[in-house]
């Protein structure tokens, strides 16, 4: 009777049939179509075959957008939105990092009364609140979740590694970055794009209170265009206001793709991390 390969081994490492008959095999598995045939009841439980990388994406939200029309802490009917859009996502199989600006509770840049790394300090310290805040709103929608910050907070959060990052997110967790780099001087932008490059991220996500990247402020200038795309180089040469510069810089370096898109669009976060961008994509 022929025999199937066994689990343990990835199909593509028994290219002919003189492999396979050297493994006691008169029969085998030649790709992912043979297998999806022979097991087409559950393809993704056969352990030992080599299944399609699932979608990792990494979601910045502003701090504001969550405060709603209040401008400060948090409306719950718009976190709790949020959360109902990314669970339909994460549901579908789509791996999510999270990080929330400190907005709706700090803008350290605009007092002249504070010294400049004190104030960054608090920002983060912000962004760490509104983490454990959405993440236990997430966990009520039926999320599993974690928050890392890039510094010890007791024992709320977990210090940031990235094995520790990709174990929870195989596990099917959403994962928060709270806390920016960790030091003075350098933005939530800047965190947003270093950790989606650690995570190995396959795209930015950026929830904006406008609907894409334009070459003019569309609230000042009705004649504004609109990209449907447009590439890092030129975001960079134009100053083009998607993240900040130092931001954009390393998005370039890295070869790390964007998309931005308008918070408020129905169902906008879903589809956004499904791959379906209805702003503009930033190409690399």
């Amino acid at each position: 009777m022929d025999k199937i390969l066994p689990a343990g081994f990835l199909y593509d490492e028994v290219r002919n049939r003189e492999q396979a008959l050297r493994l006691g095999m008169t029969g085998f598995i030649c790709c992912s179509q043979c297998l999806a045939e022979c097991f087409p009841s559950d393809l993704h439980s056969y352990k030992g075959v080599e299944m399609e990388k699932k979608r990792r994406v990494l979601l910045k939200l502003s701090g504001e957008a969550l405060a709603g029309e209040k401008k400060t802490g948090f409306d719950e009917a718009v976190v709790k939105e949020v959360a109902v859009q990314v669970k339909r996502s994460v549901d579908q199989g789509v791996e999510l990092a999270v990080v929330i600006g400190g907005g709706n509770f700090w803008r350290g840049r605009s007092s002249n009364a504070i010294d400049r790394v004190k104030a960054d300090q608090i920002g983060m310290l912000a962004t760490i609140m509104n983490c454990l805040y959405v993440s236990e709103i997430f966990r009520s929608a039926g999320m599993q979740t974690e928050v890392f910050t890039a510094f010890p907070v007791g024992t709320m959060t977990t210090p940031f590694s990235k094995d520790a990052v990709n174990a929870a997110l195989s596990a099917g967790k959403v994962v928060f970055f709270g806390g920016g780099t960790g030091h003075p001087y350098f933005s939530t932008d800047t965190c947003v794009v270093l950790r989606a490059i650690e995570m190995e991220a396959d795209e930015i996500l950026l929830a904006k209170a406008v609907d894409g990247i334009y070459d003019s402020d569309p609230k000042i200038n009705p004649e504004a265009k609109k990209f449907d795309t447009i590439s890092i180089e030129e975001v960079v040469e134009r100053k083009l206001q998607v993240v900040d510069l130092a931001a954009s810089i390393l998005c370039l370096e890295n070869r790390m793709p964007m998309a931005v898109f308008g918070l408020e669009g129905e169902n906008s976060i879903s589809e956004a991390m499904l791959g379906h961008i209805s702003g503009t994509r930033v190409t690399v």
